[in-house]
């Protein structure tokens, strides 16, 4: 049976070698671990079938401009031998409300809009918001409570910069 659970201490190489087979380079897997030691996951969850993890998923913090909060989704990721089995969806799910339960009122994800719409993401443009990184339509918010989402441009995490 699938289970949801926070990452431990013990799942983090496990983790890392999850987003280095995911991806077809090593930045996610070294975001991953940027973003831990800095104290910048927010919500780093697991998911594990049989006592094998087979996917993660972390959020952390993003700030607009104007210094206002939230929450930033990346990245996803589930062992090729799992995917479209619903694992993906469920991570991001439990992530979303673990993430509302610590407060925060909006979160943005930089990915496939059709895929992220089922969530209740939508253009992230459409609410006066904007990416350091050009990313167009892919560039999505949620609002956990109407009018949640503030104006301006999104800023990431230092440890996304040291990526580019």
């Amino acid at each position: 049976m699938l289970s949801i659970r926070p990452e431990t201490v013990a799942d983090r190489t496990n983790i890392h070698a999850l987003h280095l087979a995911g991806f077809p380079g090593p930045q996610e897997a070294r975001l991953v671990n940027l973003l831990r030691a800095n104290g910048r996951l927010i919500i780093s969850l697991v998911a594990e079938l049989d006592q094998t993890i087979v996917g993660h998923v972390a959020f952390s913090p993003v700030q607009v401009v104007s210094g206002e909060r939230g929450a930033g989704l990346a990245p996803v990721c589930v062992a090729a031998s799992h995917r479209r089995q619903g694992i993906a969806a469920a991570l991001i799910q439990s992530g979303l409300r673990a993430v509302q339960e610590e407060g925060y009122q909006w979160c943005v994800v930089l990915g496939e809009p059709q895929y992220y719409r089922r969530f209740g993401f939508q253009p992230a443009r459409q609410f006066g918001l904007s990416d350091e990184y050009g990313g167009g339509d892919a560039f999505q918010v949620l609002e956990f409570a109407e009018h949640a989402a503030p104006q301006g441009q999104v800023r990431y995490s230092t440890e996304f910069a040291s990526l580019k």
